[in-house]
């Protein structure tokens, strides 16, 4: 299992429009219980965060839930994990869940999910951390960005071998062995520079 022991989740607090969404956080959920992988994530009890978080406790796994205060109402605030952090801003939610992680895994989810994923790619790209990072690409949701992460590189604002930094697969358990695997960016010097000190 390597240095993987915990797994963050970003996805969205809506359950979305197709039962695949669900079916697969589900899946999730209980693969991380079963490994005894220690899932975190954004504390809610709604959506697809309630349903990976639900899962992840009824495989027998730890799940720690890191919420805002001003969110407890909004989202609903998942009482029954093993471990809930309240924090004061989304900043410090994001900081907290990214330093108690080992790896982090995107599933479907709206533009928070989004922000969520991006940062960590930016901090990846930036050398902040060489943690694996993941996409469960239930009925194809991710390929649209994966798309666009490599029109970027083509078009020259992204390094060409920076331009899939995250595993990338449907399956639950597949994904999860890519992230057990090791780092999906590896970060070099040349990749820290301007264009113009290269």
């Amino acid at each position: 299992m390597g240095d993987v022991r915990s797994i963050c989740v970003f996805c969205g607090s809506r359950p979305g429009a197709r039962p695949e969404y669900a079916e697969a956080a589900t899946a999730l959920g209980h693969e991380l219980g079963r490994r005894g992988l220690t899932l975190v994530y954004g504390g809610a009890s709604v959506g697809l965060m309630g349903t990976v978080a639900a899962a992840a406790l009824a495989s027998g796994g730890k799940v720690v839930g890191v919420l805002p205060h001003f969110l407890g109402a909004r989202e609903i605030a998942h009482l029954g994990l093993t471990e809930f952090v309240r924090v004061d801003s989304m900043h410090e939610r994001k900081a907290l869940m990214a330093s108690r992680s080992d790896a982090f895994l995107a599933l479907p989810g709206g533009f928070g999910t989004l922000d969520e994923l991006f940062e960590i790619i930016t901090w990846a790209q930036l050398g902040l951390h060489q943690k694996p990072m993941g996409l469960l690409d239930t009925r194809g949701f991710f390929q649209p960005l994966v798309t666009l992460a490599r029109h970027m590189a083509t078009e020259g604002f992204v390094a060409m071998e920076q331009a899939l930094p995250f595993a990338v697969s449907e399956s639950p358990s597949e994904l999860v062995d890519r992230l057990l695997a090791g780092p999906t960016l590896t970060v070099t010097e040349k990749w820290l520079k301007r264009p113009e000190q290269t």
